[in-house]
């Protein structure tokens, strides 16, 4: 069953935040290549939008409509939504993650 992948402006932007930090800070090639493993990872969710787990962050306190997968260091934080997955924001997972969590998805 496929479904849908939209990546919102939210995300859009984390992605494009964090490849010019990696092209500065590293390399344009190793930015490149973790571009293009997000946005495999993205676009899988297409095909099995249930493999990911609700983040640890949110479970606690009770907010369970969210799921997230790993790709790298990053955290990919998505919703599904009939055949629309839904991907919210794509976070560095070394960060505090509670902070930004509620920052971006509970406001």
């Amino acid at each position: 069953m496929k479904y849908s992948v939209n990546i919102i402006a939210d995300a859009e932007n984390d992605i494009y935040e964090i490849y010019k930090y990696i092209a500065i800070h590293d390399s344009i090639d190793n930015a490149e290549k973790i571009l293009s493993g997000i946005e495999e990872n993205c676009d899988s969710l297409g095909n099995f939008p249930e493999r990911g787990h609700v983040p640890p962050e949110l479970e606690r306190i009770g907010v369970k409509m969210y799921r997230e997968i790993h790709y790298n260091l990053f955290r990919i934080v998505y919703q599904v939504h009939e055949k629309t997955v839904y991907v919210h924001c794509v976070l560095d997972g070394r960060r505090d993650m509670m902070s930004l969590l509620e920052e971006r998805l509970l406001r």
